[in-house]
């Protein structure tokens, strides 16, 4: 499987991901609507992310949203508690034909 990689907006956070997605998540709670992100899951040792940016813990509190300070976009989620082997990138940071032959899933997220 080939690396692809993505960033935000203006380049300033840019990540790294071993492979593909094969699947995407168009999460439909209220944070993931209004932010208009696709997920795509990764364990953290198959992602390296560089740049400056900031995070958000929303109401739940196991999951930081990551963006950039500059342009504003939310790049990844990673999970609050280190033991948690999960973390998700923006796929719509990724190069379209990286995603081309996802699937796209809907869930009902937090509420």
């Amino acid at each position: 499987m080939a690396e692809v990689e993505g960033s935000c907006h203006c380049g300033a956070v840019h990540f790294t991901a071993a492979y593909a997605p094969t699947d995407i998540n168009d999460c439909q709670c209220d944070h993931c609507q209004k932010r208009g992100v696709l997920w795509a899951y990764y364990t953290p040792k198959d992602v390296t992310v560089t740049g400056a940016g900031s995070s958000y813990v929303w109401g739940h509190e196991h999951t930081r949203f990551h963006f950039c300070t500059v342009c504003g976009c939310t790049t990844h989620w990673t999970a609050v508690d280190p033991k948690r082997d999960r973390m998700a990138i923006n796929a719509r940071l990724l190069p379209r034909e990286a995603v081309a032959g996802a699937s796209v899933r809907k869930s009902p997220g937090p509420r």
